[in-house]
């Protein structure tokens, strides 16, 4: 019995969908403690394409708890929309999901608040996905923040919607010079939603204390480390802690009951949005990296950028996150390079230009012959077993994982992480 920690070792977007699908697979629960909708994850299971953003990957796995723990923030429009597509796609829903009364609730003004704060910004905006999760956050830390356990009492929960609207309208209004927006429509709408979702709504502290206590348990975030509001690469981070001390804080979980970390860590390193980004590759080579590896987000459809793999950073989230393996995502993306680089250092990032000073990089030979699909570490090229083998050397911690291609049986399983 083993309680994993999974967590995206750069920007996000490595892949932790996938692995948490392929560990599901022996796990009795799936918890996810933090971000909102503004995080995509993408499964390939028969061929059959399925993103989630608010629901945890383990909901595809029959005997697999799904828990959204206190940490999340929930769109009740986009978790109804979800809900749909997985009923559509003949998944079953009922006795597997549960999710925080703690949850804080993403309301219409919260959207259109952070989307003209993003406009007013200009050249200078984060990059956000414009969804209201930093809004969301905001009004949480400043203790005005609407909860799903608000709408137990609907003639409280309109007192507390209209006070906190009013407050966005006036900044809609005054500040932004834009559109205000209408209280009565926004509690018609989103009680509408509540009444069709609240059956999934619990305390849920118990039950994953209770869960992690028998059998294996997958905690996993959203987004990287280096978008964690207090250790990334502030200001062009998300508004939450995605980083180890993000899962204490969004289940109630204690550290003691985490058994291992898994850092999720692609073959070459992506960043989506705005923000410094030292290894990225600004010319064809990037745009095909980029191609190869279908590069393209997942919640908002914006193009990705690429570079070599980063273990500066990657070393400091090991450090961060206490992390025990690495599973190692999208290596088939890199079987067309002759030459394929790592970064292993370079000097302070500055805010204002992005550049660094003193990037240094190793070069290997790449070992051009297609891995996909490959299950068996042996059958690699030999190159690419040398690859593997020096992202270790370089970040001193194993790699345990090793995927191969985007369906779940296109997997190397290096080590039994739950033993």
């Amino acid at each position: 019995m083993a309680n994993i920690f999974l967590v995206g070792t750069h920007w996000g977007d490595e892949g932790k969908g996938k692995i948490v699908d392929v560990l599901s697979q022996e796990a009795s629960g799936c918890v996810r403690f933090q971000g909102g909708h503004n995080a995509g994850h993408t499964l390939v299971i028969d061929g059959v394409t399925t993103i989630l953003h608010l629901i945890p990957s383990g909901i595809l796995r029959d005997k697999c708890l799904s828990i959204i723990g206190n940490g999340v923030v929930i769109s009740l429009e986009a978790l109804q929309h979800e809900l749909q597509d997985l009923i559509d796609k003949g998944i079953t829903i009922d006795e597997k999901l549960y999710i925080s009364e703690s949850c804080h609730v993403i309301l219409p003004t919260h959207i259109a608040l952070d989307q003209e704060k993003e406009k007013s910004l200009g050249k200078k905006s984060i990059g956000t996905t414009g969804r209201g999760i930093g809004p969301t956050y905001e009004d949480k830390i400043a203790r005005r923040g609407i909860r799903l356990s608000d709408f137990f009492d609907e003639s409280n929960l309109k007192d507390k919607i209209k006070k906190l609207m009013d407050y966005h309208n006036f900044l809609l209004k005054n500040y932004y010079n834009s559109n205000e927006i209408s209280v009565d429509d926004t509690l018609y709408n989103l009680l509408n939603i509540f009444n069709e979702v609240k059956k999934y709504i619990c305390d849920v502290t118990p039950m994953i204390l209770d869960v992690s206590k028998q059998s294996n348990v997958i905690f996993e975030g959203a987004q990287g480390t280096m978008l964690d509001i207090d250790h990334g690469t502030y200001p062009y981070v998300t508004s939450s802690n995605t980083t180890f001390s993000g899962l204490i804080s969004g289940t109630g979980i204690g550290a003691d009951k985490v058994d291992y970390s898994l850092g999720i860590t692609k073959a070459y390193t992506t960043r989506v949005g705005h923000g410094p980004f030292p290894t990225e590759l600004t010319n064809q080579l990037g745009l095909d990296i980029a191609k190869w590896g279908g590069e393209v987000g997942a919640t908002t459809g914006r193009s990705r950028r690429c570079g070599w793999l980063d273990c500066k950073i990657l070393k400091q989230s090991i450090e961060l996150n206490r992390i025990n393996g690495i599973a190692l995502t999208k290596l088939d993306v890199l079987d067309n390079l002759e030459k394929i680089k790592i970064c292993i250092d370079y000097g302070p990032i500055d805010y204002k230009t992005f550049q660094v000073e003193d990037i240094e990089y190793i070069e290997l030979d790449g070992w051009k012959t297609s891995t996909v699909g490959i299950n068996n570490f042996d059958n690699l090229p030999e190159n690419a077993r040398k690859y593997i083998k020096t992202i270790e050397d370089i970040s001193s911690t194993p790699i345990v994982m090793i995927s191969t291609g985007p369906s779940r049986d296109q997997i190397i399983k290096i080590r039994d992480i739950f033993k």
